[in-house]
């Protein structure tokens, strides 16, 4: 079992803690749907320091990260962010992850927990031209600070003008006392906010200064499961469940980080064809109409019971009350407003195919 910088102020929390991808780490502490709604309205933190994190650096930088990620970094400028995956060279994915543009010759590629190992050994397996890699991921912490009032509470203690900091771009800077922290416009919620890079050494004070500015705002800790469901409202992929080694990013809805434009990239031909044949399957989310909520792997149906899919991330929405899903789902069947079933417990129960995300973001 791996921990992370925090693992010790998670415990004198209260946090439930369990098993997730080799770290022990807080699944909630409050409850879900408190956690949950604290970050739709407010601002929650989350302790994400068991994502990795690759430095792919020198001359050969650009040409390795262009070949192994769907998207088009070319596109980028210093500063900047952007959500890719890798193709796997059979159609699939190895994982999802973000391309960060540090500075020339120099990116930042954060991946899944679960893939650390695996995106290592994949990413050096297709170095060929002698980039320098650096996996940093056992070094540095990561918080999520999450939430309409995420930026109040961290320009309390930065000078830096956070409103300039836009969707998907960064800068390196001071929060609290501590320098050269990557302060990051993304996340994984829908709901605003920043994720935040920093040495391990520092991840204490860190969490006690942020948690210190939002204490007016009624800041809370967030755990791993209401991270969950704030990602499905928002339709966000979850490595594992909504994308693996099996899926393809035209069937998983991902056509707009696949960019084919005078990039060359691994699977670029085969993904091409999907693109323009189409696929016999596809991501769709759902809603329930008849109460239930839908778990992985529950069967969709059709109104007679024929299987024409399943589901692959489900859960009760806390903002919608209502059971929302994603699953991959027969093209016939795809069409939005289109009424599926999903097998609960062998009742088959109604939903519809719904436009994504479930609810409106930020």
């Amino acid at each position: 079992m791996q921990f992370t910088s925090l693992n010790h102020i998670h415990k004198q929390l209260g946090a439930k803690m369990a098993e997730f991808a080799g770290f022990e780490m807080p699944i909630e502490y409050s409850g879900i749907i408190d956690e949950h709604m604290t970050v739709r309205n407010s601002v929650g933190v989350f302790d994400v320091s068991h994502m990795g994190e690759f430095w792919v650096k020198g001359p050969n930088a650009k040409e390795l990260v262009q070949r192994v990620t769907s998207n088009d970094i070319s596109k980028l400028t210093i500063g900047q962010a952007q959500y890719s995956c890798f193709p796997n060279g059979k159609g699939g994915i190895v994982d999802d992850l973000l391309v960060y543009y540090y500075e020339p010759e120099k990116y930042m590629l954060v991946v899944n927990a679960s893939n650390i190992e695996k995106d290592w050994n994949w990413i050096v397996s297709q170095n060929t031209k002698d980039a320098i890699l650096e996996n940093s991921s056992g070094s540095i912490s990561q918080l999520a600070i999450q939430g309409p009032k995420a930026e109040a509470t961290l320009q309390k203690i930065t000078d830096i003008d956070l409103s300039e900091i836009k969707y998907y771009t960064f800068v390196s800077g001071a929060i609290g006392w501590v320098n050269d922290v990557i302060i990051s416009a993304t996340g994984y919620t829908g709901s605003g906010g920043f994720e935040l890079y920093f040495r391990n050494e520092v991840a204490e004070n860190m969490w006690k200064v942020i948690f210190e500015a939002g204490e007016e705002f009624g800041i809370k800790p967030i755990g791993l499961a209401a991270r969950d469901t704030l990602r499905l409202e928002m339709g966000y992929c979850l490595y594992g469940n909504d994308i693996d080694d099996t899926t393809s990013p035209i069937e998983a809805g991902l056509s707009w980080i696949t960019k084919f434009n005078g990039h060359e990239f691994i699977d670029k031909d085969f993904l091409l064809m999907q693109k323009q044949e189409g696929v016999d399957r596809k991501l769709r989310g759902f809603e329930m109409i008849d109460r239930g909520i839908p778990r992985h792997d529950y069967k969709l149906t059709d109104q007679d019971g024929n299987e024409i899919g399943h589901v692959t991330s489900g859960t009760m929405s806390p903002v919608l009350n209502k059971g929302i899903g994603m699953g991959y789902i027969h093209k016939a069947y795809s069409a939005i407003g289109t009424e599926i079933y999903v097998n609960v417990r062998n009742k088959l129960l109604k939903a519809k195919i719904v436009k994504l995300p479930f609810i409106n973001p930020i």
